[in-house]
């Protein structure tokens, strides 16, 4: 299989192999999210998710920034558009939003941070399984400063990734911080030079790729899983996973390619 063209120019779908590379494509509004953006966003993780030859996904911006938030002069001509509709109003529904898409795939996804991520932008790096920065990379907690909140899972996910009090500071006094300060903290996995961003984000999604999908999407998704388990509701699920995985071509394969002392050819079988 190969993934369908993006129906948006403002959204770039590549693969390489067996690799999906996604790059937010308005760098004159420093990729701010438009509608088809989200739409689309989307649409293409979800298809990526199903294809059985994507074994990883990377997300990245084009210029130089990561993404802006969403784009509130687009919001702001939608808000217009709708005064005066005194239509009901809709039961509200995230299910095929990208935030919500995201969080929910078990396809690994490796963010290569190009610049700066900003509210929504922020939040989409903080919903990827990895965050590879570059050196101009930024990350903008500044909700407060627009009389907003990080709706977009950031006040469930930094949390969880930083601990309370790290992100306490970093929303309350709606900081920026740079690639440095992102890697004490612990918010990317590493930083890179800009020129090898892209490169080292390949290398990663191509070291993953090589593993057995099977494998690599089990785990995802039981560390998914795990974070609302007890511990032995998590042992449990993962053995009756286990179990089946034993059966499979891949597990023979492994232990053939172990015992020959070559590298396995997995093929998610």
């Amino acid at each position: 299989m190969a993934l369908s063209p993006s129906k948006t120019d403002e959204l770039l779908v590549e693969q390489h192999d067996r690799i999906a590379v996604i790059t937010l494509n308005r760098p004159e509004r420093l990729n701010a999210i438009s509608r088809d953006m989200l739409d689309e966003l989307s649409a293409k993780m979800v298809e990526a998710n199903k294809d059985p030859d994507i074994r990883c996904i990377i997300l990245t911006g084009a210029g130089r920034g990561f993404c802006s938030g969403l784009d509130l002069i687009d919001t702001g001509n939608n808000m217009e558009a709708r005064k005066g509709n005194n239509r009901p109003r809709a039961l509200f529904d995230l299910r095929d939003a990208p935030i919500n898409v995201m969080w929910s795939i078990d396809t690994p996804v490796i963010c290569a941070v190009n610049g700066a991520a900003a509210g929504y932008g922020m939040d989409i790096t903080l919903l990827c399984d990895m965050r590879i920065a570059s050196e101009n990379a930024k990350m903008a907690a500044v909700t407060a400063k627009r009389n907003v909140v990080p709706e977009s899972g950031g006040t469930w996910l930094l949390p969880r990734l930083i601990g309370w009090a790290k992100a306490a500071e970093i929303y309350y006094r709606a900081r920026t911080l740079n690639a440095e300060e992102c890697l004490e903290m612990g918010l990317v996995n590493t930083i890179v030079p800009a020129d090898e961003l892209m490169d080292t984000a390949m290398q990663w999604a191509t070291e993953i790729a090589e593993n057995a999908p099977m494998a690599v999407q089990t785990t995802k998704r039981m560390m998914r899983m795990g974070l609302e388990e007890s511990y032995d509701t998590a042992v449990d699920h993962l053995m009756v996973h286990l179990a089946g995985m034993f059966q499979s071509e891949d597990f023979e394969e492994g232990v053939k390619a172990f015992l020959e002392k070559r590298k396995p050819d997995f093929t998610g079988r």
